[in-house]
C-alpha cells in the first residue's frame, strides 16, 4: 500500500509539473480549465474525488518522505478541504473558480508557473 502511495505521489508531482508547463506556455488554456471547475455535477464531484487520492497517498507515505510532518499536514488538509467541498453548493464552487480565472490574468498565470515547478519538483525530491 505504501509503495502504491509513493507512485501516486510521483504522478501527482508530474501532474503539478505539467500544470506548470500549461501555465507557462498556454495561460489562456489554464484559465479556461480553471473556469470549468465545479461547472457540472460530474466535473465537480470527479474533481473532488480525484483530489482525495493524492491527499490520502500523502498521508499514507508521509513517514517515508523527507518531510513527514509536511506531507501529513498537506495530505490531511487536502482531505479535509475535499470533504468540505462535497458540502459546498456546486454553484458556489464554480463561481469561485470563474472569479479566480478572471483575477488571474495570463501574464500573472505565467509568473505563477515557477511555483508549480517548485512544488512539483519538491514533491519528487521528497519522495525519491
Amino acid at each position: 500500500m505504501v509503495l502504491l502511495a509513493k507512485w501516486i505521489i510521483l504522478l501527482f508531482g508530474a501532474f503539478i509539473l505539467s500544470v506548470g508547463f500549461l501555465m507557462l506556455f498556454n495561460p489562456a488554456r489554464a484559465r479556461a480549465t480553471l473556469r470549468k471547475a465545479g461547472s457540472t455535477n460530474l466535473i465537480n464531484y470527479a474533481e473532488i474525488s480525484l483530489r482525495m487520492v493524492p491527499a490520502a497517498a500523502l498521508v499514507l507515505y508521509a513517514e517515508g518522505s523527507r518531510f513527514p510532518e509536511v506531507f501529513s499536514v498537506v495530505g490531511w488538509f487536502m482531505l479535509a478541504t475535499s470533504v468540505v467541498l462535497f458540502f459546498v453548493p456546486r454553484r458556489v464552487h464554480h463561481g469561485f473558480a470563474v472569479g479566480a480565472a478572471e483575477v488571474l490574468q495570463p501574464t500573472f498565470v505565467r509568473w505563477l508557473a515557477p511555483l508549480a515547478f517548485l512544488f512539483g519538483g519538491v514533491i519528487w525530491w521528497a519522495v525519491w
